[in-house]
Protein backbone atom coordinates (compact mmCIF):
# COMPACT_ATOMS: atom_id res chain seq x y z
CA UNK A 1 0.00 0.00 0.00
CA UNK A 2 2.74 2.36 0.96
CA UNK A 3 4.62 1.67 -2.25
CA UNK A 4 1.47 2.16 -4.33
CA UNK A 5 0.64 5.39 -2.52
CA UNK A 6 4.16 6.70 -3.08
CA UNK A 7 3.93 5.82 -6.78
CA UNK A 8 0.63 7.67 -7.21
CA UNK A 9 2.00 10.79 -5.51
CA UNK A 10 5.13 10.77 -7.67
CA UNK A 11 3.00 10.50 -10.83
CA UNK A 12 0.67 13.29 -9.66
CA UNK A 13 3.61 15.50 -8.79
CA UNK A 14 5.13 14.85 -12.19
CA UNK A 15 1.89 15.74 -13.94
CA UNK A 16 1.63 18.93 -11.91
CA UNK A 17 5.17 19.87 -12.85
CA UNK A 18 4.46 19.24 -16.54
CA UNK A 19 1.31 21.34 -16.30
CA UNK A 20 3.17 24.18 -14.66
CA UNK A 21 5.91 23.96 -17.29
CA UNK A 22 3.34 24.05 -20.09
CA UNK A 23 1.62 27.03 -18.49
CA UNK A 24 4.97 28.75 -18.16
CA UNK A 25 5.83 28.15 -21.79
CA UNK A 26 2.42 29.44 -22.85
CA UNK A 27 2.89 32.54 -20.73
CA UNK A 28 6.36 33.07 -22.14
CA UNK A 29 5.04 32.68 -25.68
CA UNK A 30 2.25 35.15 -24.99
CA UNK A 31 4.72 37.55 -23.45
CA UNK A 32 7.03 37.19 -26.44
CA UNK A 33 4.18 37.83 -28.88
CA UNK A 34 3.10 40.93 -26.96
CA UNK A 35 6.69 42.20 -26.79
CA UNK A 36 7.22 41.51 -30.48
CA UNK A 37 3.99 43.32 -31.32
CA UNK A 38 5.13 46.31 -29.28
CA UNK A 39 8.54 46.33 -30.93
CA UNK A 40 7.03 45.93 -34.40
CA UNK A 41 4.24 48.44 -33.95
CA UNK A 42 6.29 51.16 -32.34
CA UNK A 43 8.03 52.49 -35.48
CA UNK A 44 4.77 52.38 -37.44
CA UNK A 45 2.97 54.47 -34.85
CA UNK A 46 5.87 56.88 -34.76
CA UNK A 47 5.52 57.67 -38.48
CA UNK A 48 1.74 57.68 -38.93
CA UNK A 49 0.24 60.86 -37.54
CA UNK A 50 -2.79 63.10 -38.11
CA UNK A 51 -2.79 64.76 -41.51
CA UNK A 52 -2.82 68.45 -42.27
CA UNK A 53 -3.48 69.72 -45.81
CA UNK A 54 -3.44 73.12 -47.49
CA UNK A 55 -4.06 74.10 -51.12
CA UNK A 56 -3.68 77.18 -53.32
CA UNK A 57 -3.49 78.32 -56.92
CA UNK A 58 -1.70 81.29 -58.47
CA UNK A 59 -2.27 82.85 -61.90
CA UNK A 60 0.88 82.45 -64.05
CA UNK A 61 -0.49 83.94 -67.28
CA UNK A 62 2.44 85.81 -68.89
CA UNK A 63 2.34 89.58 -69.31
CA UNK A 64 3.12 90.95 -71.77
CA UNK A 65 2.26 88.12 -74.14
CA UNK A 66 5.01 86.66 -76.32
CA UNK A 67 4.89 87.85 -79.93
CA UNK A 68 3.64 84.53 -81.29
CA UNK A 69 0.50 84.62 -79.10
CA UNK A 70 -2.58 86.56 -80.18
CA UNK A 71 -4.37 86.71 -76.82
CA UNK A 72 -5.62 84.74 -73.80
CA UNK A 73 -8.34 82.12 -74.22
CA UNK A 74 -8.26 81.28 -70.49
CA UNK A 75 -5.84 82.06 -67.64
CA UNK A 76 -3.19 79.52 -66.68
CA UNK A 77 -2.21 78.56 -63.14
CA UNK A 78 0.21 76.92 -60.77
CA UNK A 79 -1.84 74.74 -58.41
CA UNK A 80 -0.38 73.27 -55.22
CA UNK A 81 -1.33 70.90 -52.41
CA UNK A 82 0.89 70.66 -49.31
CA UNK A 83 0.46 67.67 -47.01
CA UNK A 84 1.94 67.36 -43.51
CA UNK A 85 2.12 64.43 -41.10
CA UNK A 86 4.21 64.14 -37.92
CA UNK A 87 6.23 67.20 -38.93
CA UNK A 88 7.05 65.81 -42.39
CA UNK A 89 5.76 67.66 -45.45
CA UNK A 90 5.19 66.92 -49.14
CA UNK A 91 4.09 69.10 -52.05
CA UNK A 92 2.01 68.13 -55.10
CA UNK A 93 2.34 70.97 -57.61
CA UNK A 94 1.12 71.20 -61.20
CA UNK A 95 1.66 74.06 -63.64
CA UNK A 96 -0.22 74.77 -66.87
CA UNK A 97 2.92 74.43 -68.96
CA UNK A 98 4.26 72.40 -71.86
CA UNK A 99 7.10 71.35 -69.59
CA UNK A 100 8.99 72.71 -66.61
CA UNK A 101 12.75 72.76 -67.02
CA UNK A 102 15.00 70.79 -64.71
CA UNK A 103 16.66 74.05 -63.62
CA UNK A 104 13.35 75.56 -62.52
CA UNK A 105 12.37 72.40 -60.65
CA UNK A 106 15.77 72.32 -58.91
CA UNK A 107 15.60 75.93 -57.77
CA UNK A 108 11.95 75.90 -56.66
CA UNK A 109 12.26 72.59 -54.80
CA UNK A 110 15.49 73.69 -53.08
CA UNK A 111 13.82 76.91 -51.94
CA UNK A 112 10.80 75.01 -50.65
CA UNK A 113 13.13 72.72 -48.68
CA UNK A 114 14.95 75.67 -47.13
CA UNK A 115 12.03 77.98 -46.41
CA UNK A 116 9.00 75.70 -46.11
CA UNK A 117 10.57 72.52 -44.69
CA UNK A 118 9.46 70.42 -47.69
CA UNK A 119 12.24 67.94 -48.55
CA UNK A 120 13.31 67.87 -52.19
CA UNK A 121 12.57 64.14 -52.28
CA UNK A 122 8.96 64.92 -51.30
CA UNK A 123 8.36 67.68 -53.85
CA UNK A 124 6.49 66.72 -57.05
CA UNK A 125 6.34 69.43 -59.74
CA UNK A 126 4.38 68.39 -62.84
CA UNK A 127 3.56 70.09 -66.15
CA UNK A 128 0.09 69.61 -67.66
CA UNK A 129 1.76 69.57 -71.10
CA UNK A 130 -0.65 72.09 -72.59
CA UNK A 131 0.53 73.05 -76.08
CA UNK A 132 -1.05 76.50 -75.77
CA UNK A 133 1.53 78.29 -73.61
CA UNK A 134 5.04 79.68 -74.14
CA UNK A 135 8.05 77.94 -72.65
CA UNK A 136 9.02 80.36 -69.86
CA UNK A 137 12.28 80.41 -67.91
CA UNK A 138 12.36 83.78 -66.09
CA UNK A 139 12.61 84.59 -62.38
CA UNK A 140 9.09 85.96 -62.04
CA UNK A 141 7.67 82.67 -63.36
CA UNK A 142 9.62 80.71 -60.75
CA UNK A 143 8.41 83.11 -58.07
CA UNK A 144 4.77 82.48 -58.99
CA UNK A 145 5.23 78.69 -58.85
CA UNK A 146 6.89 79.01 -55.46
CA UNK A 147 4.13 81.33 -54.27
CA UNK A 148 1.51 78.65 -54.92
CA UNK A 149 3.42 76.25 -52.66
CA UNK A 150 3.97 78.90 -50.00
CA UNK A 151 0.27 79.81 -49.98
CA UNK A 152 -0.70 76.14 -49.72
CA UNK A 153 1.66 75.62 -46.78
CA UNK A 154 0.18 78.68 -45.05
CA UNK A 155 -3.31 77.16 -45.41
CA UNK A 156 -2.55 73.87 -43.62
CA UNK A 157 -5.46 72.55 -41.58
CA UNK A 158 -6.52 69.20 -40.07
CA UNK A 159 -7.58 66.85 -42.85
CA UNK A 160 -8.21 63.35 -44.07
CA UNK A 161 -7.71 61.75 -47.47
CA UNK A 162 -9.57 59.18 -49.56
CA UNK A 163 -8.60 57.34 -52.76
CA UNK A 164 -10.82 56.15 -55.58
CA UNK A 165 -10.80 55.41 -59.30
CA UNK A 166 -13.16 55.86 -62.21
CA UNK A 167 -12.99 55.68 -66.00
CA UNK A 168 -13.12 58.28 -68.75
CA UNK A 169 -13.22 57.55 -72.48
CA UNK A 170 -11.98 60.91 -73.74
CA UNK A 171 -8.50 59.59 -74.58
CA UNK A 172 -7.45 57.21 -77.37
CA UNK A 173 -4.27 55.68 -78.73
CA UNK A 174 -3.13 57.93 -81.56
CA UNK A 175 -0.92 55.60 -83.59
CA UNK A 176 -2.43 53.81 -86.60
CA UNK A 177 -0.54 51.56 -88.99
CA UNK A 178 -2.13 51.42 -92.44
CA UNK A 179 -2.86 47.74 -93.19
CA UNK A 180 -1.93 48.17 -96.87
CA UNK A 181 1.06 50.51 -96.85
CA UNK A 182 2.21 49.55 -93.33
CA UNK A 183 3.01 53.22 -92.75
CA UNK A 184 2.06 55.21 -89.69
CA UNK A 185 -0.48 57.98 -89.54
CA UNK A 186 -1.87 59.89 -86.58
CA UNK A 187 -5.47 59.08 -85.83
CA UNK A 188 -7.77 57.42 -83.28
CA UNK A 189 -6.67 53.80 -82.86
CA UNK A 190 -9.57 52.32 -80.91
CA UNK A 191 -7.80 48.97 -80.63
CA UNK A 192 -4.48 50.37 -79.42
CA UNK A 193 -3.34 50.42 -75.78
CA UNK A 194 -5.14 53.13 -73.82
CA UNK A 195 -5.64 53.35 -70.06
CA UNK A 196 -9.03 54.89 -69.24
CA UNK A 197 -8.41 55.02 -65.47
CA UNK A 198 -9.01 58.26 -63.60
CA UNK A 199 -7.25 58.07 -60.22
CA UNK A 200 -8.54 60.51 -57.59
CA UNK A 201 -7.26 61.53 -54.15
CA UNK A 202 -9.67 63.74 -52.25
CA UNK A 203 -8.36 65.82 -49.36
CA UNK A 204 -11.07 67.04 -46.99
CA UNK A 205 -11.65 68.42 -43.51
CA UNK A 206 -12.43 65.96 -40.68
CA UNK A 207 -16.10 66.78 -41.20
CA UNK A 208 -15.95 65.97 -44.92
CA UNK A 209 -15.69 69.43 -46.53
CA UNK A 210 -13.41 69.34 -49.62
CA UNK A 211 -10.04 71.10 -49.47
CA UNK A 212 -8.41 69.85 -52.66
CA UNK A 213 -8.40 66.99 -55.14
CA UNK A 214 -5.42 65.43 -56.89
CA UNK A 215 -6.43 63.52 -60.02
CA UNK A 216 -4.43 61.55 -62.59
CA UNK A 217 -5.27 60.84 -66.25
CA UNK A 218 -3.32 60.23 -69.46
CA UNK A 219 -4.21 62.46 -72.43
CA UNK A 220 -2.32 64.98 -74.54
CA UNK A 221 -3.39 68.59 -73.97
CA UNK A 222 -3.48 69.52 -77.66
CA UNK A 223 -7.05 70.68 -78.34
CA UNK A 224 -6.24 74.39 -78.63
CA UNK A 225 -2.67 74.28 -79.89
CA UNK A 226 -3.52 75.74 -83.30
CA UNK A 227 -5.18 78.87 -81.91
CA UNK A 228 -2.05 80.71 -80.77
CA UNK A 229 -4.00 81.76 -77.66
CA UNK A 230 -2.84 81.19 -74.07
CA UNK A 231 -4.84 78.29 -72.62
CA UNK A 232 -4.66 75.55 -70.03
CA UNK A 233 -6.29 73.36 -72.68
CA UNK A 234 -8.12 70.22 -71.52
CA UNK A 235 -6.44 69.90 -68.05
CA UNK A 236 -7.07 73.57 -67.30
CA UNK A 237 -10.71 73.30 -68.36
CA UNK A 238 -11.13 70.18 -66.21
CA UNK A 239 -9.63 71.72 -63.08
CA UNK A 240 -11.65 74.92 -63.52
CA UNK A 241 -14.86 72.91 -63.91
CA UNK A 242 -14.15 70.87 -60.75
CA UNK A 243 -13.28 74.00 -58.77
CA UNK A 244 -16.40 75.83 -59.96
CA UNK A 245 -18.51 72.80 -59.02
CA UNK A 246 -17.07 72.36 -55.52
CA UNK A 247 -16.58 76.05 -54.69
CA UNK A 248 -15.19 77.27 -51.34
CA UNK A 249 -11.65 77.77 -52.69
CA UNK A 250 -11.21 74.07 -53.45
CA UNK A 251 -8.14 73.45 -55.65
CA UNK A 252 -8.15 70.70 -58.30
CA UNK A 253 -4.63 69.59 -59.22
CA UNK A 254 -4.21 67.64 -62.46
CA UNK A 255 -1.54 64.95 -62.60
CA UNK A 256 -0.31 64.20 -66.12
CA UNK A 257 -0.54 60.43 -66.63
CA UNK A 258 1.36 58.38 -69.21
CA UNK A 259 0.05 60.25 -72.25
CA UNK A 260 2.96 59.82 -74.66
CA UNK A 261 0.79 57.94 -77.16
CA UNK A 262 -2.65 59.27 -76.12
CA UNK A 263 -4.67 61.99 -77.87
CA UNK A 264 -8.12 63.41 -77.10
CA UNK A 265 -10.56 61.05 -78.77
CA UNK A 266 -12.35 63.90 -80.57
CA UNK A 267 -9.58 65.60 -82.50
CA UNK A 268 -10.99 65.90 -86.02
CA UNK A 269 -10.73 69.69 -86.16
CA UNK A 270 -6.94 69.45 -85.87
CA UNK A 271 -6.73 66.84 -88.61
CA UNK A 272 -8.86 69.04 -90.88
CA UNK A 273 -6.77 72.13 -90.13
CA UNK A 274 -3.59 70.21 -90.93
CA UNK A 275 -5.00 69.23 -94.33
CA UNK A 276 -5.90 72.87 -95.08
CA UNK A 277 -2.46 74.07 -94.02
CA UNK A 278 -0.69 71.43 -96.09
CA UNK A 279 -2.65 72.58 -99.16
CA UNK A 280 -1.92 76.26 -98.41
CA UNK A 281 1.82 75.62 -98.13
CA UNK A 282 1.80 73.41 -101.23
CA UNK A 283 0.19 76.25 -103.22
CA UNK A 284 3.22 78.36 -102.25
CA UNK A 285 5.61 75.61 -103.32
CA UNK A 286 6.48 74.16 -99.92
CA UNK A 287 5.77 70.56 -98.83
CA UNK A 288 5.06 70.32 -95.09
CA UNK A 289 3.16 67.03 -95.21
CA UNK A 290 5.78 65.32 -93.06
CA UNK A 291 6.99 68.31 -91.03
CA UNK A 292 4.14 70.20 -89.35
CA UNK A 293 4.89 73.83 -88.30
CA UNK A 294 4.14 74.72 -84.66
CA UNK A 295 0.85 76.22 -83.51
CA UNK A 296 -1.18 77.93 -86.21
CA UNK A 297 1.81 79.19 -88.14
CA UNK A 298 0.96 79.80 -91.78
CA UNK A 299 -2.81 79.37 -91.43
CA UNK A 300 -5.14 81.80 -93.21
CA UNK A 301 -7.43 82.86 -90.38
CA UNK A 302 -9.66 84.76 -92.81
CA UNK A 303 -10.61 81.44 -94.40
CA UNK A 304 -14.18 80.65 -93.19
CA UNK A 305 -13.35 76.95 -92.82
CA UNK A 306 -10.32 77.74 -90.68
CA UNK A 307 -12.34 80.11 -88.50
CA UNK A 308 -15.12 77.55 -88.03
CA UNK A 309 -12.73 74.76 -87.08
CA UNK A 310 -10.89 76.96 -84.61
CA UNK A 311 -14.15 77.92 -82.89
CA UNK A 312 -15.00 74.23 -82.64
CA UNK A 313 -11.62 73.59 -80.99
CA UNK A 314 -12.53 76.10 -78.27
CA UNK A 315 -15.83 74.31 -77.73
CA UNK A 316 -14.13 70.89 -77.60
CA UNK A 317 -11.81 72.10 -74.82
CA UNK A 318 -14.80 73.03 -72.66
CA UNK A 319 -16.83 69.93 -73.54
CA UNK A 320 -14.06 67.42 -72.89
CA UNK A 321 -12.92 69.27 -69.78
CA UNK A 322 -16.45 69.00 -68.45
CA UNK A 323 -16.61 65.27 -69.26
CA UNK A 324 -13.36 64.49 -67.44
CA UNK A 325 -14.33 66.82 -64.59
CA UNK A 326 -17.68 65.06 -64.21
CA UNK A 327 -15.93 61.71 -63.81
CA UNK A 328 -13.65 63.13 -61.11
CA UNK A 329 -16.71 64.49 -59.31
CA UNK A 330 -18.50 61.15 -59.75
CA UNK A 331 -15.57 59.33 -58.11
CA UNK A 332 -15.59 61.83 -55.24
CA UNK A 333 -19.31 61.23 -54.69
CA UNK A 334 -19.60 57.49 -55.23
CA UNK A 335 -16.32 55.61 -55.54
CA UNK A 336 -13.99 56.77 -52.80
CA UNK A 337 -12.71 54.33 -50.22
CA UNK A 338 -13.02 55.07 -46.52
CA UNK A 339 -11.04 58.21 -45.66
CA UNK A 340 -7.98 58.03 -43.43
CA UNK A 341 -6.77 60.77 -41.13
CA UNK A 342 -3.37 59.25 -40.28
CA UNK A 343 -0.73 58.70 -42.97
CA UNK A 344 3.04 58.60 -43.11
CA UNK A 345 4.87 60.61 -45.80
CA UNK A 346 7.94 59.18 -47.50
CA UNK A 347 9.77 60.19 -50.66
CA UNK A 348 12.85 59.25 -52.64
CA UNK A 349 14.47 59.84 -56.05
CA UNK A 350 16.91 58.02 -58.27
CA UNK A 351 18.39 58.42 -61.74
CA UNK A 352 18.51 55.64 -64.32
CA UNK A 353 20.53 55.85 -67.50
CA UNK A 354 19.87 54.34 -70.94
CA UNK A 355 21.85 54.31 -74.21
CA UNK A 356 21.21 57.36 -76.39
CA UNK A 357 21.04 57.97 -80.12
CA UNK A 358 21.11 61.02 -82.41
CA UNK A 359 18.91 61.11 -85.50
CA UNK A 360 20.58 61.89 -88.82
CA UNK A 361 17.60 62.17 -91.21
CA UNK A 362 14.41 64.25 -91.11
CA UNK A 363 10.68 63.77 -91.46
CA UNK A 364 7.91 63.61 -88.88
CA UNK A 365 7.16 59.90 -89.21
CA UNK A 366 6.28 57.00 -91.50
CA UNK A 367 9.87 56.17 -92.44
CA UNK A 368 12.71 54.51 -90.59
CA UNK A 369 15.03 56.86 -88.76
CA UNK A 370 18.76 56.90 -89.30
CA UNK A 371 20.86 57.30 -86.18
CA UNK A 372 24.33 57.37 -84.72
CA UNK A 373 25.36 56.53 -81.17
CA UNK A 374 25.07 59.37 -78.66
CA UNK A 375 25.72 59.94 -74.98
CA UNK A 376 23.59 58.00 -72.48
CA UNK A 377 20.32 59.64 -71.43
CA UNK A 378 19.55 60.15 -67.75
CA UNK A 379 15.93 59.71 -66.63
CA UNK A 380 14.97 60.94 -63.18
CA UNK A 381 12.48 58.89 -61.20
CA UNK A 382 10.60 60.23 -58.16
CA UNK A 383 8.54 58.33 -55.62
CA UNK A 384 6.13 59.87 -53.13
CA UNK A 385 4.16 57.69 -50.73
CA UNK A 386 1.39 59.20 -48.59
CA UNK A 387 -0.15 56.49 -46.46
CA UNK A 388 -0.83 53.64 -48.87
CA UNK A 389 -1.06 55.91 -51.94
CA UNK A 390 1.97 55.75 -54.21
CA UNK A 391 2.83 58.33 -56.89
CA UNK A 392 5.66 57.44 -59.25
CA UNK A 393 7.12 60.35 -61.22
CA UNK A 394 9.09 60.34 -64.48
CA UNK A 395 10.60 63.48 -66.01
CA UNK A 396 9.59 62.67 -69.61
CA UNK A 397 6.67 61.72 -71.87
CA UNK A 398 5.96 58.04 -71.32
CA UNK A 399 3.85 55.54 -73.28
CA UNK A 400 0.78 54.23 -71.51
CA UNK A 401 1.81 50.57 -71.31
CA UNK A 402 4.88 51.48 -69.24
CA UNK A 403 2.62 53.03 -66.61
CA UNK A 404 0.29 50.03 -66.75
CA UNK A 405 3.22 47.70 -66.14
CA UNK A 406 4.39 49.82 -63.19
CA UNK A 407 0.94 49.76 -61.61
CA UNK A 408 0.71 45.99 -62.14
CA UNK A 409 4.10 45.39 -60.49
CA UNK A 410 3.62 47.85 -57.62
CA UNK A 411 2.83 46.13 -54.31
CA UNK A 412 0.27 48.86 -53.60
CA UNK A 413 -3.25 48.98 -54.97
CA UNK A 414 -3.28 52.78 -54.86
CA UNK A 415 -0.57 53.46 -57.45
CA UNK A 416 -0.35 56.01 -60.24
CA UNK A 417 2.31 57.42 -62.56
CA UNK A 418 2.76 61.12 -63.21
CA UNK A 419 4.93 62.22 -66.12
CA UNK A 420 6.80 65.39 -67.09
CA UNK A 421 7.45 65.57 -63.35
CA UNK A 422 10.47 67.16 -61.63
CA UNK A 423 12.17 68.49 -64.72
CA UNK A 424 12.54 67.42 -68.31
CA UNK A 425 14.81 64.63 -69.58
CA UNK A 426 16.68 64.84 -72.88
CA UNK A 427 15.00 61.66 -74.06
CA UNK A 428 12.00 63.07 -75.88
CA UNK A 429 9.25 60.45 -75.92
CA UNK A 430 9.81 57.20 -74.02
CA UNK A 431 8.06 54.40 -75.95
CA UNK A 432 7.59 50.94 -74.52
CA UNK A 433 9.89 48.27 -75.96
CA UNK A 434 7.34 46.77 -78.37
CA UNK A 435 6.49 50.18 -79.87
CA UNK A 436 9.97 50.51 -81.40
CA UNK A 437 8.85 48.21 -84.21
CA UNK A 438 6.63 50.98 -85.62
CA UNK A 439 7.69 54.17 -87.36
CA UNK A 440 5.49 56.49 -85.31
CA UNK A 441 6.59 60.08 -84.81
CA UNK A 442 7.17 59.43 -81.09
CA UNK A 443 9.49 56.47 -81.82
CA UNK A 444 11.31 58.22 -84.67
CA UNK A 445 11.99 61.31 -82.56
CA UNK A 446 13.00 59.51 -79.36
CA UNK A 447 16.63 59.96 -78.35
CA UNK A 448 16.66 56.57 -76.63
CA UNK A 449 17.80 53.30 -78.11
CA UNK A 450 15.25 50.48 -77.73
CA UNK A 451 15.39 47.84 -75.03
CA UNK A 452 16.28 49.82 -71.90
CA UNK A 453 13.90 52.53 -70.71
CA UNK A 454 10.73 50.52 -70.07
CA UNK A 455 12.32 48.09 -67.63
CA UNK A 456 14.61 50.74 -66.14
CA UNK A 457 11.62 52.92 -65.26
CA UNK A 458 9.36 50.17 -63.94
CA UNK A 459 12.00 48.36 -61.92
CA UNK A 460 13.49 51.66 -60.76
CA UNK A 461 10.17 52.86 -59.35
CA UNK A 462 9.43 49.50 -57.71
CA UNK A 463 12.92 49.61 -56.16
CA UNK A 464 12.09 53.03 -54.73
CA UNK A 465 8.90 51.64 -53.20
CA UNK A 466 10.96 48.90 -51.54
CA UNK A 467 13.51 51.45 -50.36
CA UNK A 468 10.98 53.70 -48.57
CA UNK A 469 9.26 50.77 -46.83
Amino acid sequence: MDDEYLKRNIIAAGRGLVGRLRAGVTALRASAVISAAIIFAAPIAAHAAPLQVGAAKVDVTPTPLPENFLGVLDPIYARAIVVESDGSRAALVTVDAGAVSSDIWSRVSARAAKELNIPVDQFMLTATHTHSVPFVRNDSYEELIYQSVKDAAAALQPAQMAYGTGVSYINVNRNIIDPETHRWWEGPNYDGPSDKTVAVVRFETPTGEPIAVYYNYGVHAVLTGNLDLISGDLPGATSTYIEDSLGKDVVAVYSNGAAGDQNPIYFQQTYDLRAIRIDDFAARGEDISNAMPPGGKGMDRSNPDVARLMEQQKQMKLSMGQMLGEEVLHVMRRSLERPVSDASILGMRKTVSCPGRARLNKGRAGYAGEYEDADPIDIQLSLLKIGDTVIGGVNAEVFTTIAQRFMAESPYKHTMMTTLTNGMARSGYIPNDAAYGQYTFEVISSSLKPGCAETAIVEGLVDLIDAVE
